[in-house]
């Protein structure tokens, strides 16, 4: 299943995401505690720096921006300087906050959570307060049709819909019944991270639902004891609010998927140490809308949301991850050499610091099927004109297409990891064209590099590279040494 996950995330695109929900400001305190009060039995937090980060809905967008895609955002701030600060730091992550409107009549909501670090070594770092600053009553009639005008501008754009429900007010009956329709209109996938509360009738007629362990209980008046209780729970919210499917998220013992035809999957979480769970629920949701958004399965998806929310609860805060830190999930887990192995959009950004740096960038590509010698050679020669080396690894679709329907022998999760461990290495970036050439146009390489043998059929790239004053170089080859020619050898022995 990981081999699929891992090319599903290597491939997939930029889907447009329309956002609607509770928008707040994160307000993170950091100090540390060495004493008691000598006032009261509370602890005395030094402070040493403090950090605002879009929350509530806003950290949903800011995740989905770092898993590459574009997202439209609507909901409320009020007419102060949280808000101002809000709609600056959602542009800032080149977040589309279009959609949001200004209430004169409420305050921006702002959640100030108080973090503490054990003496001075910086251990064991824990919330100790959270303060909150929030209106909650229901926006008013005219707000609700400036949001759900917002709503529509950009219909024919969405490739999936999110609703983050915190029940602040924003999130009302005819916005949400309006999101839905709209979905249903344009056959549009729409994804509800459902506010605490007995009556889920709001959402009746969305395509899924996430709702953690305890809002299920309350929502369905089931107890969650056993997969049994699991699966009459989440059949009664299928049967209840006419939904396609029903994530329920119940924390240590992971995710459990139901569907209208009748499947029922438990997805187990992997074991890991657990810093704060205060991110884990936006995850969920922003990782399921974006592989649903880019044309995958909800089976796929709560996959890999599984994966992505145990790597979040794993941090302080809420924080984005990146795909990269999930395809190395997916690969085997924390080995430090998976980090190697980007997608384009990550290697970019990196790629864009190294230059900064003054350091020469180096492209080669290949299948790397079966790895040999000559790899190893080819690979160094490379490394040695420049600074950074980049592998663009062909996907199995794409050698399959090349090389014919029983290659490759070795997946291309695994070929990534073998390449990815080579010290001349330094990213390894998947590519599903026949050929390179849309690879090394985002890359932008200072040189190219190819084999020998590609100096009679035109080293693909080579006008691109050329054209800004790249240079392209043929790498000599080792003598009779090929992946062809290796599994000749290992016939040829096992027929004797």
């Amino acid at each position: 299943m990981s081999k699929n996950l891992v090319h599903l995330l290597s491939t997939i695109g930029k889907p447009y995401v329309l956002l609607v929900g509770d928008f707040m400001l994160d307000k993170y305190v950091w100090g540390e505690v060495k004493r008691i009060s000598q006032e009261a039995p509370i602890p005395v937090i030094n402070v040493t720096s403090e950090e605002l980060r879009p929350g509530g809905a806003g950290s949903v967008a800011n995740n989905l921006v770092h898993l590459g895609a574009h997202v439209y955002c609507c909901g409320v701030v009020g007419n102060d300087m949280e808000g101002k600060q809000l709609r600056t730091d959602l542009t800032d992550r080149e977040i589309d906050a279009g959609g949001m409107v200004e209430d004169a009549t409420r305050r921006t909501t702002v959640k100030v959570r108080m973090m503490g670090h054990l003496q001075s070594a910086g251990r064991a770092i824990q919330q100790l307060l959270r303060i909150d600053y929030e209106n909650t009553h229901t926006i008013k009639s005219a707000i609700q049709e400036t949001i759900i005008n917002n709503i529509k501008l950009n219909e024919h754009h969405y490739d999936v819909i999110l609703i983050s429900d915190m029940n602040k007010g924003v999130m009302c009956k005819e916005i949400i019944e309006t999101v839905i329709s709209l979905g249903k209109e344009r056959k549009i996938p729409v994804i509800v991270d459902p506010r605490l509360g007995e009556d889920y009738s709001i959402y009746k007629g969305a395509t899924a639902i996430t709702p953690n362990r305890f809002e299920t209980e309350l929502s369905t008046g089931i107890k969650i004891t056993d997969r049994s209780s699991l699966q009459a729970a989440g059949k009664k919210l299928l049967e209840t609010l006419l939904l396609d499917y029903a994530l329920i998220t119940v924390d240590k013992d992971g995710m459990f998927l139901s569907s209208k035809e009748g499947r029922h999957t438990l997805v187990p979480t992997i074991p890991k140490d657990v810093y704060d769970v205060s991110g884990a629920g936006d995850m969920v949701l922003s990782v399921m809308g974006f592989i649903v958004g880019g044309g995958n399965t909800f089976e796929d998806a709560a996959m890999i949301a599984n994966v992505a929310a145990g790597i979040e609860v794993g941090k302080i805060g809420a924080l984005p991850i990146s795909k990269s830190e999930i395809l190395s999930a997916l690969m085997g887990g924390t080995n430090p050499l998976y980090s190697k192995i980007k997608v384009l959009d990550e290697l970019e950004e990196a790629l864009r610091k190294h230059r900064e740096n003054g350091q020469r960038i180096v492209f080669t590509n290949g299948c790397f099927d079966i790895l040999h010698v000559g790899h190893i050679e080819y690979l160094k020669f490379s490394r040695c004109q420049g600074d950074i080396l980049i592998v663009g690894l062909n996907t199995d679709r794409s050698v399959r297409e090349q090389k014919g329907p029983k290659r490759p022998f070795v997946t291309e999760e695994e070929r990534a990891r073998l390449v990815s461990a080579l010290e001349d290495v330094s990213y390894v970036v998947f590519f599903d064209e026949l050929t390179p050439e849309k690879l090394i146009q985002r890359v932008k390489p200072d040189i190219l590099v190819k084999g020998e043998d590609w100096r009679e059929k035109g080293v693909v790239g080579h006008e691109f590279v050329e054209s800004y004053g790249g240079k392209v170089l043929l790498a000599p080859l080792v003598e009779g040494v090929s992946t062809t020619n290796v599994v000749s050898k290992i016939l040829e022995r096992n027929n004797q």
